[in-house]
């Protein structure tokens, strides 16, 4: 049974003006502290110009895809998304476990540019396609109930991140990056849902079209969204000044509403005279670059724009449906892998050497899934949902999978985290998604699944 709607909106409001005023709390608390000097090492060994680069592409794209197919079948025997598989082939092929010297072999520091390079296309291409599956329709039977679970799942995890941010910023961070860039990108990490992996579990355990599946798919969605939009302003914080952030920010809800009343009108059109036999595909994909293209010129990012096209094609259109059929099978097998590479050059978990530094990792690992569940039950129980249905959805909210990765290796880019902090939030990333399969498994024994 759901709570009534004023109760539903009031208590929103008052969740929001409390995360504002706790994390202006911790701002003025972490702006006091200092770190270390910065590191000179940059994040990817240095780039030469020797070698054939396009033998290097290669021989490391088919390393990464016959492992990633192979990992990823195997965790899909055991009841977890192949992605995850994937993703640990990116990680075992990097320098953490086969050392630098043989991994060198597969993955040479002089294919990084190229590989980095497809990379971003590849995420940009996938979070196109991740857009395209979002479906509004889902919301609009609890709309109210979705946005304040949604956000309360954001808000419990980015606080905790924040808060978090008080003893990591003088051990893991430089004194180059100021503490209110730090607390909002690790407020970021610890918010991510990951919308497609979700849906991927939804699907394997025939829970879509459960009320608990359409719940969380559209929790999931507003997640997305929202996440996004958070994680352009911090960029846009990050790599300005306030004051030219607050351009930034500007900017970017300008191009929003541009996208909103101008683009999105055409697209429909464009949707509509699909079945008649034309077919401007070319024309989408350029506004598909010209999107992520202008993003990235705002200062946020150029995934942004990617995604932010693909929301505003009509979901249930044969245009979306055929972008979809002619991109995910290309970007998931091709181009993802590249992505999932260049993060396994990244991730040095050999960096986590002493016992200190594991334990950081795991109050890291625990205050993400805290702030998760315990947000998302919150919210789900002040909104009239059962117990076992709310811990369901809170285990589901807390997959990051992918997403998180994308929201890392940008953090990495920009040098808010350190190398040895992107290992211990990729830890975090694959944990908290590797338990989502096996919760909720439990609760669904338990009955409350359905």
């Amino acid at each position: 049974m759901s709570a009534p709607r004023s109760r539903i909106i009031a208590g929103y409001g008052a969740m929001v003006l409390l995360a504002v005023v706790l994390f202006l709390v911790i701002r003025a608390q972490g702006e006091g502290l200092s770190a270390p000097p910065p590191s000179s090492a940059a994040p990817v060994a240095a780039v030469g110009s020797h070698g054939n680069v396009v033998l290097q592409l290669l021989v490391a794209l088919t390393a990464v895809i016959v492992t990633g197919q192979l990992l990823g079948r195997l965790f899909a025997r055991i009841g977890q998304p192949p992605v995850i598989g994937e993703v640990v082939a990116g990680i075992l092929l990097g320098p953490s476990l086969l050392g630098a010297d043989v991994s060198a072999r597969v993955l040479p520091p002089t294919v990084a540019p190229v590989l980095g390079a497809t990379a971003q296309l590849g995420v940009i291409l996938y979070m196109f396609v991740v857009g395209l599956h979002l479906d509004a329709g889902r919301l609009r039977a609890r709309v109210e109930s979705a946005v304040a679970i949604s956000h309360a799942s954001i808000l419990a995890p980015f606080l905790l991140g924040a808060a978090l941010a008080l003893p990591l910023y003088p051990r893991l961070s430089g004194s180059d990056v100021p503490f209110t860039n730090f607390a909002l990108f690790m407020g970021i990490a610890m918010s991510v849902t990951a919308f497609p992996v979700l849906a991927r579990i939804l699907a394997d355990r025939g829970l879509t079209a459960t009320p608990l599946g359409t719940l969380a798919i559209g929790c999931a969605a507003v997640d997305d969204v929202t996440a996004w939009c958070l994680l352009a302003l911090v960029i846009g914080i990050v790599q300005t000044r306030i004051g030219q952030g607050v351009q930034v920010a500007i900017a970017a809800a300008a191009y929003v509403g541009f996208m909103w009343l101008v683009v999105r009108p055409m697209l429909k059109r464009l949707a509509a005279r699909w079945d008649d036999g034309h077919r401007p595909a070319a024309l989408v994909v350029v506004l598909l670059l010209c999107s992520a293209l202008a993003t990235e010129a705002i200062g946020i990012h150029a995934v942004f724009g990617a995604f932010l096209l693909g929301a505003l094609v009509p979901h249930d259109s044969a245009m979306a449906r055929s972008f979809t059929a002619q991109l995910e099978q290309v970007v998931t097998i091709l181009f993802l892998p590249a992505f999932f590479a260049f993060t396994g050059m990244r991730t040095r978990i050999d960096l986590l050497a002493t016992s200190t530094e594991w334990l950081l990792c795991a109050a890291i690992t625990v205050v993400a899934t805290a702030g998760k569940l315990g947000g998302t039950v919150a919210a789900a129980r002040l909104t009239g949902i059962g117990w076992r249905q709310a811990a369901a959805l809170g285990t589901l909210m807390n997959t990051r999978g992918l997403m998180e990765l994308i929201v890392l290796n940008i953090g990495l880019d920009l040098r808010v985290i350190s190398p040895s902090l992107f290992a211990m939030l990729v830890v975090m990333a694959l944990v908290t998604t590797l338990a989502t399969s096996p919760l909720l498994a439990v609760l669904e024994r338990e009955g409350g699944a359905a």
